[in-house]
């Protein structure tokens, strides 16, 4: 048997050339039915010389891929001209659609890959929002990840001043406040902004000679720093980011923190804190279990070894005797091999996965769906045929995928299941900036853990505790809320912001 080590680095491994993909029994329907569903992924580059922006906010993008697969767009400043290309699709797919690279190419570029988390999917929508002169020219361009939760009231004041909207996302709201406010300068511009928007935010933007980037006063959504160069710097949701353009991680941006660059002063970077008693440490605990990529770190914490830690603890918390651990590719990969670490269970990545397969399948009957998962990931029976088997997961939200995978396992002749979640009960939806399913529909927040055990159908079904996520994260600075129901911020409207 290969060793664990050897596992890791395998695993950790394909996403340099492949997208991460969190859990692959879903299908691309359930994926925003049964899952807890990305919120998007933003990065941006500054540099006092030319660079590649084409290829390098290519190369971001794609390493933030997995933060949202509706549709991509970048901003590229070149010569005191903003352009902007924005569609939707896959971050390859959109940039094989740029007709001249050359026209991406500056000094400064901003990029956004989406998922929907406020608004509709139309393109109106698609980031980085933008806004002009009465020349018709880009003047200021931005890229947000996260949820606001006064832009409905925020929207409606903007509108009686003779704001005009565009789009029916929450990131225009941040974009039209900065553009009201540019008499007070950039920096005075963003802090007017952020003293009134609330909820979660990290954004980049640009004008047409200025660098930016901001994150709440919280920081629940992430947001890293690197730097190419002395005077080249990269901006972006997380560190694969950086890695993926040779960027080296200089720091994570504070909350409430504000960096910009100066025309006055090129390729230096400044920052300040717009309120520093504001200020909190609440970044999403979500970040770690679920979404972000294993190969990030957050606020100095490598994502890998907190998930490989969950599973060492949910050994410990609820032991079980078995032949085999197994992860759910490919978030439960990690957790799976430190339960096997901790408990002396041999780990089989005995779920194979198809490298080529697309998300593209139209299939119009259940039947059909559900023969889809079959093609993405398939069980090597012999392994697991009469055998024990301990399944790790990243997390049960509506039960669904997690029922389909008991059904395969069960098909395949296991003798007993033993489900382990690494995360503890979802019982509420997320207001900032991750796009759950209702209250109604998480079935932790309507079932005991012993009802779901018998929907479920195994032998054993354990939660890792609140407790034990503090203890492995080293510390409760963190929002907890779909988990508690309890949020760093107000939850605002649960209507949409913008019927």
């Amino acid at each position: 048997m290969k060793s664990l080590d050897i596992h890791k680095s395998e695993y950790l491994k394909q996403f340099e050339t492949q997208t991460y993909g969190r859990n692959l029994f879903r299908t691309q329907e359930e994926e925003r039915l049964d899952a807890p569903n990305e919120e998007c992924g933003i990065f941006g580059m500054y540099s006092d010389d030319d660079l590649d922006t084409f290829s390098l906010s290519q190369f971001g993008l794609f390493a933030l891929q997995h933060r949202g697969q509706e549709a991509c767009g970048i901003s590229v400043l070149k010569d005191g001209k903003i352009t902007n290309m924005k569609d939707e699709g896959l971050v390859l797919d959109v940039y094989k659609e740029i007709p001249d690279p050359e026209t991406f190419m500056g000094n400064s570029a901003i990029g956004h890959t989406r998922y929907t988390t406020a608004g509709d999917k139309k393109k109106y929508n698609f980031q980085p929002f933008f806004a002009k002169n009465e020349y018709d020219q880009i003047i200021l361009s931005i890229a947000h990840n996260g949820n606001l939760t006064n832009a409905k009231e925020l929207k409606a004041q903007l509108e009686a001043e003779g704001v005009v909207f565009r789009a029916t996302s929450d990131s225009e709201v941040i974009l039209r406040l900065i553009q009201k406010n540019l008499d007070l300068g950039l920096r005075g511009a963003i802090k007017a902004t952020m003293e009134k928007i609330e909820g979660a935010y990290s954004v980049v933007g640009m004008t047409r000679n200025k660098f930016f980037a901001f994150r709440d006063f919280n920081g629940i959504r992430p947001l890293v720093l690197g730097a190419i160069n002395e005077n080249s710097y990269v901006v972006a949701s997380e560190s694969v980011a950086l890695d993926a353009v040779g960027a080296q991680y200089v720091r994570d941006i504070l909350p409430g923190e504000i960096i910009y660059t100066n025309e006055n002063e090129p390729g230096k970077l400044h920052s300040i804190m717009v309120d520093e008693a504001k200020a909190k440490q609440r970044i999403c605990s979500f970040e770690y279990i679920y979404f972000a990529r294993p190969d990030s770190s957050l606020e100095n914490i490598n994502v890998y070894e907190i998930r490989e830690k969950s599973g060492e603890k949910i050994w410990e918390q609820a032991p079980v005797e078995a032949d085999l651990v197994i992860g759910v590719p490919d978030s439960g990969v990690p957790a799976a091999i430190g339960f096997a670490k901790a408990s002396g269970i041999p780990f089989r990545p005995v779920l194979i996965k198809n490298r080529y397969i697309g998300r593209s399948f139209i299939v119009p009957t259940q039947e059909m769906r559900e023969r889809v998962v079959n093609l993405k990931l398939n069980p090597i029976i012999s392994e697991i045929k009469d055998k024990r088997v301990v399944i790790i997961d990243d997390s049960i939200v509506r039960g669904t995928t997690s029922k389909r995978l008991v059904k395969i396992l069960k098909d395949a002749g296991v003798k007993e299941i033993h489900f382990r979640s690494v995360s503890p009960p979802i019982i509420a939806p997320c207001y900032l900036g991750i796009d759950t399913p209702s209250k109604d529909d998480l079935i932790s927040a309507n079932m005991t853990t012993e009802e779901l055990r018998n929907y479920l159908g195994v032998d054993s079904l354990e939660f890792l505790s609140i407790d034990n996520l503090k203890s492995i994260l080293g510390s409760a600075n963190h929002c907890f809320g779909c988990f508690t129901e309890e949020y760093p911020v107000g939850k605002g409207e649960e209507l949409e912001l913008f019927n």
